[in-house]
């Protein structure tokens, strides 16, 4: 098993170009062939109607959880539709192993309404702590990656983050209002006030890119699940950005964290948004 950072360090700088090929190869097998072409047979519900999961989330997971596997002896995988079925799964993240947390299909239900807005989403995490990410927008044929203190690149070119324009409302994409209970709703409703723009997200790991790359300032989320925030995390803080949550400490992909919590291109706005921001009950 691989123990020590520096080991993963040099799996990264030897093997990082066959961990994106194995993104690449899982979403031209199993999520592609399906976009816009999802029978009804192969969509289900998770937790309700607007929880959903496909046979390309599934088979895009086993595809990505076997290739990363062997890519890396002694990794294990943390997958969100293996969570689904065995939720001490998710305990793995803060181990000892190297895990791989994926997430095959991140905004389902655009995919399922053949919106091109979905991504696929891997992180490499050791004790916790994020060290490289992948973030493929197979329908836009875009690729995102991070390794931690080493940058975060778009299509192989350098991503930076800036800082927002002074003056003009704060772009800030927050929780859907079909996944956010009344509390949450509440929590967010500081927002809805002069200098923010709120709007509903789509894919997180969109989103997360969207501030990476300097086209949103913020985003505003009241789910944990690490999923969906690992990958893009990482890209945001190796393009210049932060994350905070509302006791002003960063994301924990593990969880405790205060919620709402936030994304942003720079200190500043950070604490611009978690400042008005109220913890939801």
């Amino acid at each position: 098993m691989i123990e020590e950072t520096e080991t993963i360090e040099e799996f990264l700088a030897d093997r990082s170009a066959d961990v994106e090929e194995a993104v690449r190869k899982a979403a031209a097998a199993e999520i592609m062939p399906r976009f816009r072409r999802l029978a009804e047979h192969e969509i289900d519900q998770k937790s309700g109607p607007h929880d959903l999961v496909t046979d390309a989330d599934r088979l895009a997971e086993r595809y990505l959880t076997d290739t990363l596997a062997a890519l890396l002896p002694g990794s294990l995988v943390v997958g969100e539709e293996a969570v689904h079925a065995d939720p001490a799964v998710y305990g793995a993240i803060g181990g000892d192993a190297p895990v791989w947390i994926v997430d095959p299909v991140d905004g389902t239900r655009q995919f399922v309404h053949g919106d091109p807005g979905f991504c696929t989403l891997v992180a490499l995490t050791l004790r916790g702590t994020v060290l490289a990410s992948w973030t493929y927008a197979p329908a836009l044929d875009r690729l995102a990656t991070a390794v931690r203190g080493r940058g975060a690149r778009l299509d192989g070119e350098p991503l930076r983050a800036g800082t927002p324009e002074p003056g003009r409302a704060l772009q800030v994409a927050t929780s859907h209002p079909d996944y956010t209970t009344d509390a949450q709703k509440r929590a967010l409703h500081g927002l809805w006030t002069d200098g923010f723009a709120p709007r509903p997200c789509g894919s997180a790991g969109l989103e997360y890119l969207a501030v990476a790359r300097g086209e949103s300032d913020a985003t505003a989320f009241t789910w944990e699940a690490a999923w969906d925030h690992a990958a893009g995390l990482l890209l945001v803080e190796e393009a210049g950005g932060t994350h905070l949550t509302l006791t002003g400490e960063p994301f924990r992909i593990t969880g405790g964290n205060a919620l709402p919590f936030t994304a942003a291109r720079d200190t500043a706005t950070a604490r611009r948004v978690t400042g008005v921001l109220t913890p939801s009950e």
